[in-house]
């Protein structure tokens, strides 16, 4: 399940630079996620790192986007070719 971004957003811009998929950008108003990039950081790290940043807890699961560890993690490899994920990270 990918995550999503809130209209809580108060565009800090904390959650961007740590995401290991590139999957957040800035947006017109708020931030946003590009699901086909999020992994819930599956493959990097043990939690997804936008939540745990976000000073506003708008960094949520996307209900409309649920994939398995499995799916997530093979999307986690598609985007990291010839990298092996991060030992406890799925």
């Amino acid at each position: 399940m990918a995550y999503k971004i809130t209209d809580e957003c108060i565009s800090c811009g904390a959650c961007e630079p740590e995401c290991p998929n590139q999957a957040i950008s800035e947006g017109d108003t708020i931030y946003v996620i590009n699901a086909d990039r999020c992994t819930e950081c599956v493959g990097s790290h043990e939690s997804s790192r936008c939540a745990d940043v976000c000073p506003v807890d708008c960094c949520v699961r996307d209900s409309d986007r649920n994939e398995s560890k499995d799916q997530l993690l093979a999307k986690w490899r598609g985007l990291h070719p010839g990298e092996e994920p991060a030992s406890g990270t799925f």
